[in-house]
């Protein structure tokens, strides 16, 4: 059985634009044929789709970098470069996407067979047909492709079960889940001995619903003691939570006061303990145990509580009762809120600066898109490289900053050079 991994870093590339081909038509007979450069290809997306079939994010561990296909260059005879194939990635369903660098959630995949397309192919570049005008019958360049960029997203697996198992490690959270489920997490007499959530489905009374069984809560969990910090996200996705509470006292700690502590981690985690929530007292069949029950039932308030056996079964029959009870006036539980992810402004943007006296910097994802596309030996492509920067506002903005004429201007990362003409 695969490890279980429900946290991975990714690195990203949506597939790079095909460039626009430079051709002019050859035919026998034919001595000036006019532009037939097609466009390039659109390069593939990055296609997040949920599979329930899937439980962890371990293989993102051993690959975690992905590149889509490139579109095809433009070709003679108006042909289009092909576009490049989509990369689709399967997730478990539950995954959250976040942007590493920002944090911001930009994708939700909780149902299976929801997806998302996290990244777009760049455009296909132009090829010179599109350029031909009247005045302008051969033109001698043509646009390359929008090239990508790598980016890193973050992506975390949270559990979705309808009912969430809490409460300190060795409270019985297993031994219920195999009693009322098929599902056979390890279950053993010391602590910690589920190190990954477990996930049953449960069916009574006609009725089905899933349960998870997160790992045990220490004090403290909620800034990374013990395994708390690792799983408290997968207490996000449920809409109520057991919280079972080993009612013995076996362990040489106070029932009341695992029950106050592991609330107290909820809080602190992000509010998790204002869940619906309902108190399993378990191991009644245990010595000692009636002595502890009083309490326990006091601090639970009004939530409501249950005294069971999960190693016997006494008292499970009425607590599945009450979690249909509850499950049948509690809301679906809601996907996260997503941010809209956009692309670096780098790509399709520009910006100006005075690097010093008489010299002047332009540069941007969009500058070096237009110095690529331009045939620096050619009249017209020269022509129309004036008229794009005067048209995109560059002239301007380097006239606000103080450029005269004469000045030096270095244009995208390849530093092309021209003099700054009114």
């Amino acid at each position: 059985m695969a490890s279980f991994v429900d946290r991975a870093v990714i690195r990203l590339k949506a597939g790079d634009g095909g460039n626009g081909c430079v051709s002019f038509h050859r035919e026998k007979f034919v001595i000036n044929g006019g532009p037939d450069g097609g466009d390039g290809g659109k390069g593939g997306n990055i296609v997040l789709i949920a599979d329930h079939n899937l439980h962890t994010l371990m293989d993102f561990r051993y690959k975690p970098k992905y590149q889509a296909q490139n579109g095809a260059p433009g070709a003679s005879m108006n042909r289009s470069g092909k576009s490049g194939e989509d990369l689709i990635l399967k997730v478990p369903a539950g995954t959250l996407v976040r942007e590493k660098a920002s944090g911001n959630i930009v994708a939700d995949l909780y149902e299976h067979g929801r997806q998302r397309v996290l990244l777009n192919g760049g455009r296909g570049g132009h090829g010179n047909a599109r350029f031909a005008t009247p005045t302008r019958q051969a033109p001698n360049f043509a646009k390359p492709g929008i090239k990508t960029v790598w980016h890193e997203f973050v992506l975390e697996l949270r559990t979705i079960a309808d009912v969430g198992l809490v409460g300190f490690p060795n409270a019985g959270k297993s031994s219920l889940l195999a009693r009322v489920t098929a599902a056979r997490p390890k279950i053993a007499n010391y602590p910690f001995t589920t190190l990954t959530p477990n996930l049953g489905i449960v069916e009574h009374k006609g009725e089905s619903f899933a349960m998870a069984d997160i790992p045990g809560l220490i004090e403290r969990a909620s800034e990374g003691a013990g395994l708390g910090f690792a799983f408290l996200r997968h207490v996000e996705r449920t809409r109520l939570l057991l919280h079972v509470v080993d009612a013995s006292g076996q362990e040489g700690r106070d029932p009341v006061d695992d029950f106050n502590t592991v609330n107290q981690e909820l809080r602190r985690y992000g509010q998790l303990d204002a869940r619906a929530q309902i108190v399993v007292a378990n191991k009644i069949d245990l010595p000692d145990c009636q002595a502890h029950l009083d309490r326990l039932r006091q601090a639970a308030g009004e939530r409501p509580f249950y005294a069971v056996s999960a190693a016997t079964g006494e008292g499970i029959q009425p607590l599945l009762d009450g979690v249909l009870a509850q499950l049948a006036i509690l809301p679906a539980s809601q996907p996260m809120q997503e941010e809209v992810f956009f692309e670096e402004e780098r790509l399709r943007g520009w910006e100006a600066a005075k690097e010093a006296e008489g010299l002047y910097l332009v540069t941007g994802g969009s500058i070096d898109s237009l110095v690529d596309a331009v045939n620096f030996d050619d009249y017209e492509s020269m022509n129309w490289f004036h008229k794009t920067l005067r048209a995109s506002g560059v002239i301007d903005r380097l006239r606000e900053l103080g450029a005269q004429e004469g000045d030096t201007v270095r244009l995208g990362a390849d530093a092309i050079e021209f003099d700054f003409v009114e």
